[in-house]
């Protein structure tokens, strides 16, 4: 083994580049059984982000695609999709991005046939999601957004005929609430549950649980409300194996955790309760944290400090045994008999779609999100900063989160006299969670000598309501707060050095990105990632799904309309001095492009280091491949000239 050279911290060389980022890497979704089959989802950013449902034979494991080019399995619902597809005895059934219709691809055809039919107007479509199929009655049934009328779209539950195809865009079953999700039959074909909320609420807000018997046209009869408020978040409703419960996820307790409503006593009840969150933020359809493993068991994740943990909950003597697995994250769980299926990953393992046997509790990879790491030859596992969990004080005397990166390469050590540069990541959201999933555009700056903090500020999922709610209100004051004293942790730790700290996020990550760099002196630079810079824009222009978020995080508009315009940066570009480079997508219907042009224009005015990158086709978040290379490395740059004054190799 080589001696390591010493160098300066930024200015390591490493063979972890922008290009191995969206090389022969794929993003992983949903996963589901069809008998002993199982499908998956998978973006692939060299296709331009387009999304294909997998199959992996049962006989052999050989994995094929499904969905032939150029269609591409993707919903828009509530703008960030989810639950595009199902599959039933065979036959795939999915909602195609280009033109929002309904699609049935039946076993072992590549001619998917349209079931709904096609928009007048190609921008005002109807989109379908969150589906499940009626077999008895031969129908589709799932969430229908209807965006062929002005104003506001439309939410309902549809069922679509799979006997008249291309006829019309289903009939709607139920009505008359801003959102819904997860419409699932009985085991019996004749009770529907489904959740509902409304406006001003978020899903993690205050959802209702609906039950309701079908009658012999299949229609709803006397619906009824078996649980949520709006004040409780109730997630992912399933029926029990017997049809005599159903089971769901509720925050009642302050905590994500299970129940079950008897249909017989009208009576719920916890299961396994602890402070630990078995529900997650819904803001993609489909959703799963849990599956029944026969009449008995439930096979379900959870996540405390925010890692987590996969469990066999015995319903017989309420135990909850945990799994063994490498994972620390686990997404879209299934069940089919004794083997279950599920998304999962860890800080040293990639996304990926993975089996486990119950009975003998062995696991299978059936396929990775970067198979970069098991090539012959490959050294990029050497050159993987291991992640650590921290806790650091914050204002009010609370407590938050984090997930830390040190710098690492086994080729380098820093110079003595000097401490790393560290880069603050702001998730998006802002209600979500820091990833403990390796990702490899985090080990582009550690590699190269620059530490990573990954903050779960106040109002991150994974910590309970009552940490949820810290930013009720407060959005641009809790978070911005938990980023500065998260770094401030690590100076005090001598973990990092003070006089080179950046700060970057995406979304909502973005908006505080710029907060932080507006109203505060203490970051150095930073990258917004499709951010947010004028608050009261966002409550305009957004999209239904958010268009009532802000009255949650800031306050009602317009009655709160100064408060908006003292959160937004763009108001206050006279305090912003520091360097900032923005990525925007031209078709981002989420934060539209006027919010960064705005400032970069302000910015340049003042004749300060900025810089401004618009990709032509990208929406929120990017998908292409060359767009996301692209931005990688002018960000490395930009903070190599402007900021952080190294060497940065790329």
């Amino acid at each position: 083994m080589l001696t390591p050279k010493t160098a300066a911290y930024g200015s390591w060389k490493s063979p972890i580049t922008s290009a191995l980022v969206v090389a022969k890497s794929i993003t992983l979704y949903e996963a589901r059984f069809d008998g002993e089959d199982i499908y998956w989802l998978e973006g692939r950013p060299q296709e331009l982000g387009r999304l294909v449902v997998v199959r992996a034979n049962a006989a052999d494991g050989h994995a094929r695609d499904v969905t032939p080019n150029p269609f591409n399995a993707r919903a828009r619902v509530h703008e960030y999709g989810g639950g595009s597809w199902t599959v039933a005895d065979g036959d795939l059934y999915f909602s195609n991005f280009a033109d929002g219709r309904l699609y049935r691809q039946t076993n072992n055809s590549s001619h998917p046939v349209p079931l709904t039919r096609e928009p007048v107007v190609p921008e005002r479509q109807w989109r379908f999601a969150d589906s499940v199929i009626d077999s008895l009655r031969q129908r589709w049934i799932g969430v229908r957004e209807d965006h062929t009328g002005d104003g506001e779209p439309i939410n309902t539950i549809v069922a679509v005929d799979l006997h008249q195809p291309d006829r019309d865009a289903g009939r709607v079953l139920v009505g008359g609430h801003d959102f819904f999700a997860a419409p699932r039959l009985s085991p019996d074909g004749f009770w529907l549950i489904w959740l509902t909320w409304d406006h001003p609420n978020m899903p993690w807000n205050g959802t209702t649980l609906w039950l309701s018997k079908l009658d012999g046209a299949g229609n709803i009869t006397e619906p009824r409300a078996v649980a949520g408020s709006v004040s409780e978040s109730v997630f992912q409703p399933e029926w029990s194996p017997d049809g005599g419960a159903i089971l769901f996820v509720s925050d009642r307790s302050g905590w994500w955790n299970l129940y079950r409503f008897d249909l017989t006593s009208r009576t719920s009840e916890p299961l396994a309760p602890m402070a630990a969150e078995f529900g997650v933020p819904l803001w993609r359809l489909g959703a799963t944290t849990y599956a029944c493993a026969g009449s008995d068991r439930i096979v379900c994740a959870y996540s405390k400090a925010g890692i987590g943990q996969l469990a066999v909950l015995d319903l017989k003597d309420g135990v909850l045994r945990p799994l063994e697995t490498p994972f620390t994250e686990f997404s879209s769980v299934r069940v089919n008999g004794h083997r279950a299926v599920f998304r999962a990953g860890a800080s040293n393992h990639p996304a990926s779609i993975v089996t486990l046997d119950l009975i003998s509790g062995t696991h299978r990879i059936l396929k990775k999100e970067t198979d970069l790491l098991d090539q012959p030859g490959s050294r990029i596992t050497d050159y993987l900063s291991t992640v650590r969990s921290v806790e650091f004080p914050t204002t009010d005397g609370n407590t938050a989160y984090g997930l830390f990166y040190p710098p690492y390469n086994p080729d380098y050590v820093g110079l003595t006299d000097e401490l790393p540069p560290l880069l603050v990541k702001c998730h998006g959201g802002p209600t979500a969670s820091a990833s403990s999933v390796l990702d490899l555009t985090t080990q582009i700056w550690t590699s190269r000598g620059i530490a990573v903090l990954d903050v779960n500020y106040g109002g991150s999922a994974g910590f309970g309501r009552v940490y949820r709610n810290r930013l009720h209100l407060n959005w641009g004051i809790v978070d911005v707060d938990d980023c500065i004293n998260g770094a401030k942790f690590l100076v005090a730790e001598g973990l990092v050095d003070h006089n080179r700290i950046v700060i970057r996020g995406g979304s909502a990550g973005g908006y505080t990105t710029l907060a932080a760099l507006t109203f505060r002196d203490f970051f150095h630079g930073g990258a917004s990632y499709y951010g947010i810079s004028d608050l009261a824009v966002l409550a305009r222009e957004t999209h239904k799904f958010e268009s009532r978020y802000l009255d949650w995080l800031i306050g009602p508009y317009p009655q709160t309309q100064e408060r908006y315009r003292e959160r937004s940066p763009l108001y206050h570009f006279d305090q912003l001095s520091r360097p900032v480079i923005f990525f925007q997508g031209a078709e981002d219907a989420i934060v539209p492009p006027n919010q960064a042009e705005a400032l970069v224009e302000a910015l340049r005015r003042k004749d300060k280091p900025v810089g401004y990158f618009l990709f032509s086709g990208e929406q929120h978040g990017f998908r292409n491949a060359a767009n996301i290379q692209r931005s990688l490395d002018a960000e490395l740059q930009f903070y190599a000239i402007e900021v952080l004054k190294v060497g940065l190799t790329f």
